[in-house]
Formats: C-alpha cells, structure tokens, sequence
C-alpha cells in the first residue's frame, strides 16, 4: 500500500490548480437544476492543518498567495471564498479544505457525493470532519464516506440514479502502474457511463511522458477530452513536479472558454519566477 497522503502537498500551487478547476466544473453543473452525482476516487482526510503539513512553505507560495489577492475572476473568488468559508467554520486560520470539502461547500440539496478513500485513518477522518458541514445541510444520505480502492469500486456507483454525474479520479501516481490504471478508469467510466464528466489530476514531470500517457488515453478515449496544465518550471527540468495537469472527458459547455481566462490569471499570481506557463487545449 502506497505512503501517499493528500496532505504533503496541501496548499500548494498544483492542489490549488486541482482545486479551482474542481470549483468551475461544478458551477457549470450546477447550471441546470436536475441533481447530480460527485465522485472522488481518492479522497483523502477531507482538512488539513498548514502549520504540521510538509508543504507548509509550498502552501505559502499556493493558497496564500491567491487568499491575498483581489480575484477578478469568479472561479478564482468562488474558491478563495469556499477555502475562507471552511476555515471560519472550522475555527482554524491554517485549516486547508481539500476536495471533498471544497465540493461539499458547492453541492445542492439535490445533489449527492461519494468519497472513496483506500487509507483507512485518512477514511475515518474524514467521516470525523463531515459534521462540520451539518450547517452547509451535507449530511446524512446525501454524501457518503466509503474505506475501498477507489479504482475497484468505482465501477459501483456508475451509472448513477440522476443520469449525470462528475468523477474526479487524483490517484498518488506513487506506484508504477498508477497511469495505466488512470487510462483503464477512465475506459471503464465512460464504458458503463458514457455521457459523464470525468476529472483526472496528473503531475506534470517531464513533457515527453506526459504527452506519451495522452496519446495512449487519447488511443481509448472516443469522447472529448480538454486538457488545462499549469506550469511553474520547464516542463523537461529535473524538479520533481515541474507543473499539474487536469484532464477532463467530456468537459461541460463553456468550461473551455471559461478556462481560457482564469488559468493565465491564476498563473499570474503562483508563478512568482515567471518560469512557468498555462495551456488549454482540445487532445
């Protein structure tokens, strides 16, 4: 079983690319007025506290950055504001919301989420952190909390009841097979649930193999898939994660546009070095 932990990269600026991305796709969602069904496959503890993280000073550089800057971007603002809602809420100003909370912050009444976690501490907290959201009406049988491999038991829950529906897949790509499992996720996903919107995070470590891992997806993949990276290092350098990627299958009306305005604003504010860059584009 993998060490990996959401928490060591809390905060920083690929959890906060991750993150805001999350947030844009459920408001284009939320569009409509029918319920939906989230998925996480990899959910983590749910909170995280930045004075114990090992990525304490990457959070500085990451969410801090953005919490001190005016937004003038509606993604932007709505994620600032999910991140400033949870730590009021949770009474600790170094509190860090990762996804379930961030997606829970945003789910209707008609909504509902599933939060599959393999780590079974990291499982049993967040089910301990959820009855902070009892104000947000998040409890009870609108989200649960399921100890599983997520890869295996995503299959359980698609296609769901309401006939839509978003899975965010953020696997530790910790263990060699990571990325093949990602691609046969993906394949199996569409397979049973072709019209649902589907969210991978990947690391962006050296540009060859992440262009090689979309060609092959892209070889299993009929539907259409929209690719937003940002970078804050060449792509080719020898630091262990040059940028962060989101994969989107099926990606909702207008996100692609949308996307196109606040991904170079956000990169604006994390690139300090002007190193990096931002893309969105069709595969």
């Amino acid at each position: 079983m993998t060490k990996y932990r959401h928490g060591f990269h809390a905060g920083n600026f690929a959890d906060v690319h991750k993150h805001v991305t999350l947030t844009a796709l459920l408001q284009a969602l939320e569009r409509k007025d029918k319920g939906f069904l989230y998925l996480e496959t990899h959910a983590g503890r749910g909170a995280y506290d930045l004075e114990r993280s090992s990525e304490g000073r990457a959070a500085v550089a990451g969410i801090e950055r953005v919490l001190a800057a005016s937004q003038s971007h509606e993604e932007l603002a709505a994620y600032a504001q999910a991140v400033a809602g949870w730590r009021s809420r949770s009474g600790n100003p170094r509190s860090y919301p990762g996804s379930p909370l961030i997606a829970l912050a945003q789910l209707r009444v008609q909504d509902r989420a599933v939060l599959i976690e393999l780590v079974r501490e990291e499982a049993s907290a967040l089910g301990r952190t959820l009855p902070a959201l009892e104000s947000a009406g998040r409890r009870g049988p609108h989200v649960q909390v399921i100890e599983a491999d997520g890869f295996e038991r995503l299959r359980a829950y698609l296609p769901p009841s309401e006939r839509r529906g978003l899975t965010l897949i953020d696997p530790p790509y910790e263990a060699q097979g990571d990325l093949a499992r990602v691609e046969a996720a993906v394949a199996e996903a569409l397979r049973r649930f072709q019209t649902g919107v589907i969210a991978v995070w990947y690391p962006i470590k050296d540009a060859r193999d992440t262009a090689a891992w979309q060609a092959a997806l892209r070889s299993r993949v009929t539907r259409e898939m929209l690719a937003g990276e940002l970078w804050l290092h060449p792509c080719d350098s020898r630091i262990a994660l040059n940028g962060s990627g989101m994969l989107l299958v099926n990606p909702p009306f207008g996100i692609a546009e949308r996307m196109r305005a606040w991904l170079p604003a956000l990169r604006a504010l994390l690139d300090a070095q002007r190193s990096g860059g931002a893309s969105v584009r069709v595969l």
